[in-house]
Formats: C-alpha cells, sequence, structure tokens
C-alpha cells in the first residue's frame, strides 16, 4: 500500500486563522484539537492529520479550499456529513467508522452520500413548493421582493464593489456633518424638514434639488436617509453595474434592488467595513456601544453585522431578522447554516416573537435547529415613531444570531451557560421534522398524520 504523503500546510492554516480575526483557542475549538498542537501546527511541527484536513474543510469549504493532492478528503467530509445529520431519524454514525466505510466499502458510502444529495435535493424542493402554497405565486415564479430577497441571499449580503466605494468615501470625511455638507456643497441639495401633515419619512425632488426629511426621525434615522441620498447620487455607477449584472428579470425587482443598494450603500457609509468590524471585535458585538460610536440606530448596527462577509475580512457569521406584531418576518439574511421560513412567521419557540411584546429590552436563547446546529440569539423589541396619533407607531423586533462556537466573542451569550439546554427551534412546521413539540401548528407536508381518540395531548395527532 501507498504511503500517504505528510502534508505541512501550517502557513496556511494561521493565514486563514487571520483572515477569520480567530485567537488560536476559537480555531482550535472548531476543529476539535487543543491550543498547543494548533500552535505546533501552525509552526510546521506538525502535519495537518486526516482528522485536521475534515475539520477544515467541514468547517471552513469556502475559505479553505482544496489542500491534498487528492479528493479523499472531500469525499470523508460529504461520507461524515451525511452519516451525522441529525436531522434524519436515524442513529449518526461516528467519523471512525464513516471512515473505515470510505477506506473498505468506497461504493457503498458513495451511494450513502448520493441518497443523502438527493434526500436534500427534495427537501429543498419542498421548502420552494411549501413557499409556493403559502404565498399563492402561480407557475411563473417568484414576486419581484422574492426575487431580490433571493438575490442579496445568493450574494451573502455583501456587495464588495459598493462596500469598498463608502468605505473610500467614508475615510475621507473628517467631522460628523460631512455627509450633510457634501449634499449641500457638492450636489447643490438643500435639506429641509418635511411639513408636519407630511407622513412620508423623506421625498427628494430631483427638479428643484431638494430633499425634504420627517421632523420626527430620531437622529440616527435622518442621518441614514441623508447617507442613502447621497449613496444613490455617489456611487450610481456602481449600482447600476450590480444592477445590471443582477440577472433580474422584471422592472419592479430591479426598482426595487436599486432601492436596496442604495440602502446598502448608506450602511457602509455610516459604518465603513474594516472600521466597524474591528470595533465589533473589540466591543464582543455589543450593539449599543456600537451604535453609540458610529450614530446609528440598534437595528442598523444589527442589519450591518450580517453583513461583515469581505473576502478575507470575515466578521462572525450573523444571521439577522426583522418580525412584526403579526410574526412575519419582514427582513432576513443568514450568513449561517439557519434558514428562515421564506413566507410567513417564524418558529413561535424564537424568543423574537417575546421580544416583540417588550420594546427596549434585549432578550437572549440558547436554540438548537434540528441538524443540531447550536444559536446564541438576541432579540430586542423597537418602536418606531409616527407623526401623529391617528397614526400608530410601527413595531419590531429584531434577532441577531450567530453558532454557539462563536460564543466568547458575542456579549449577549455571557448570560447563557455554554454547552447547557437549548431551545429545540424550527423553520416551519411545514418543514419541521420535530415529532414532540407542543407549539406544533400543523404537521409537516407529504406526512402521514396518526390520531388516537383515547390520547389527548397539546398536539392532536402524531405523524
Amino acid at each position: 500500500m501507498e504511503q500517504r504523503r505528510r502534508l505541512f500546510a501550517g502557513h496556511r492554516v494561521r493565514d486563514l486563522r487571520k483572515r477569520l480575526g480567530l485567537p488560536q483557542a476559537a480555531l482550535a475549538a472548531r476543529l476539535g484539537v487543543s491550543v498547543s498542537y494548533l500552535s505546533q501546527i501552525e509552526n510546521e511541527e506538525r502535519p495537518l492529520t486526516p482528522p485536521v484536513l475534515v475539520a477544515l474543510s467541514r468547517e471552513f469549504p469556502e475559505q479553505w479550499g482544496e489542500v491534498g493532492s487528492d479528493d479523499s478528503t472531500a469525499e470523508l467530509v460529504r461520507a461524515i456529513d451525511a452519516a451525522t445529520d441529525t436531522s434524519i431519524p436515524t442513529a449518526t454514525l461516528d467519523e471512525a467508522a464513516v471512515r473505515r466505510g470510505v477506506e473498505k466499502h468506497p461504493a457503498l458510502t458513495r451511494r450513502m452520500v448520493a441518497l443523502h444529495d438527493a434526500w436534500r435535493r427534495s427537501q429543498a424542493q419542498l421548502r420552494v413548493l411549501d413557499d409556493k402554497v403559502e404565498s399563492g405565486a402561480g407557475r411563473d415564479g417568484s414576486l419581484p421582493w422574492e426575487a431580490v430577497r433571493d438575490w442579496y441571499q445568493a450574494e451573502g449580503n455583501y456587495i464588495d464593489p459598493l462596500d469598498r466605494a463608502a468605505e473610500a468615501l467614508a475615510d475621507s470625511f473628517d467631522h460628523p456633518r460631512a455627509i450633510e455638507d457634501r449634499l449641500r456643497g457638492w450636489h447643490g441639495i438643500a435639506i429641509a424638514e418635511a411639513r408636519d401633515d407630511d407622513t412620508r419619512l423623506s421625498r427628494f425632488d430631483p427638479d428643484t434639488r431638494r430633499l425634504a426629511i420627517s421632523g420626527v426621525l430620531p437622529p440616527e434615522s435622518r442621518a441614514f436617509l441623508l447617507a442613502q441620498r447621497l449613496a444613490a447620487l455617489e456611487f450610481a455607477n456602481e449600482m447600476r453595474a450590480v444592477a445590471d449584472a443582477s440577472g433580474l428579470a422584471s422592472p419592479a425587482a430591479r426598482e426595487l434592488l436599486a432601492l436596496g443598494l442604495a440602502n446598502y450603500a448608506a450602511g457602509a457609509l455610516l459604518m465603513p467595513y474594516t472600521r466597524f468590524r474591528d470595533a465589533a471585535r473589540d466591543l464582543r458585538h455589543d450593539i449599543d456601544r456600537l451604535r453609540q460610536r458610529f450614530g446609528t440606530s440598534f437595528e442598523q448596527a444589527c442589519h450591518r453585522l450580517s453583513t461583515l462577509q469581505r473576502p478575507g475580512a470575515q466578521g462572525i457569521p450573523f444571521f439577522f431578522c426583522r418580525i412584526d406584531m403579526a410574526g412575519n418576518i419582514t427582513k432576513r439574511h443568514s450568513a449561517t447554516r439557519l434558514e428562515f421560513a421564506r413566507f410567513g412567521g417564524a418558529c413561535p419557540l424564537w424568543v423574537v416573537h417575546e421580544a416583540v411584546a417588550i420594546p427596549d429590552r434585549i432578550l437572549t436563547q440558547l436554540a438548537e435547529t434540528p441538524d443540531g446546529a447550536r444559536y446564541v440569539i438576541m432579540a430586542k423589541g423597537l418602536v418606531k415613531p409616527s407623526a401623529s396619533y391617528d397614526r400608530p407607531p410601527r413595531r419590531y423586533a429584531v434577532a441577531l444570531g450567530c453558532e454557539e462556537l462563536h460564543a466568547a466573542d458575542f456579549v449577549y451569550a455571557d448570560g447563557l451557560r455554554p454547552g447547557g439546554n437549548a431551545t429545540p427551534i424550527g423553520t416551519s412546521c411545514r418543514i419541521c421534522p420535530r415529532a414532540d413539540c407542543d407549539q406544533r401548528a400543523f404537521p409537516p407536508a407529504a406526512s402521514e398524520i396518526r390520531i388516537d381518540p383515547d390520547i389527548r395531548a397539546p398536539v392532536p395527532y402524531s405523524f
């Protein structure tokens, strides 16, 4: 038997860790090795063993890429992924058993991986069907706002040319009122307060070059609208290039994308990438401290944290969402494994539903999804004022979360017990496989329900 070549690539491991901004202890925990062992790998004193290669490929599939000279590592990663998927209701296999299977029964393990891939595709198709049933969408597919939302998700919620252009402009500013001064001086924009009876947040008249902003808005919202208008003027070419390359078919979708790109650039102007990412790391992602430092709202800071996915300078992968009083998800993005229901509300066991009824109070939760991933979640209720008594204020809650392995860098995990009991959450009742959930609204799609008239339970059926 040919002896496997020993692979020394500690410099690549060290470069990966520095690009992600991870301390040695955090990377060692993700790879399942000791800090001293990781240090020896980085110093080229130990080779990358197959278990470490598997862990690197599994934890950092995009950043790590191919390391070995053959496909055995990738094959082993896929086999382990299939054998340890906890969303399939059978006993999982340990990595040693999978490794033996790959070596001694390669055809059988390839068949297992193929079946697992097919099962995942069927689950994705079920989600699409669920979307169409829930939304009433016809055969033509996505509505404009769905298409734009899916485009952002596919882009990882990070738009590199806009983000870099906004950061360069922000770095040239030398005082807090620079955005407003640039609008007035460079673009000839007259900035005024809107009439009391005007319920719109802002209105720009391109003929008179007049921007009217509602006087009821807090300072951070006013600053965001100014930044949005400046971004639309300064980065028109970059936004046009992004929109042209988006592949969105309908005019309405492209118009929605244009508005979203201006909003994205406004956030990047107010919270420039490098400065914001460094501050977030130093402050352990304390959102109140971040919003005070950058003069933004709580929601703006949360959303910006979910966009820090610049290649080679990623922040912690977060998911972010905003829900209304009815539980509808009005904003969503996930840089984690967690998936949101594309339509309707989120799992009722999420702490975000409790937060919407308790404004200005931060709630935390340790949650686990059916695939076994565990998340630290922060949620806060928000009230956005209206212009008059006869227009009720808008009430929302925002949630921000990351996988538990990042808990040491997320201040909201401090009150939670690492490794403790987690709340079992799901994505949507239509696709959630949990059979013991007392909050289930209806059974999973395509399931066979069983009803026993002699048993009374919180949910009147099993499946």
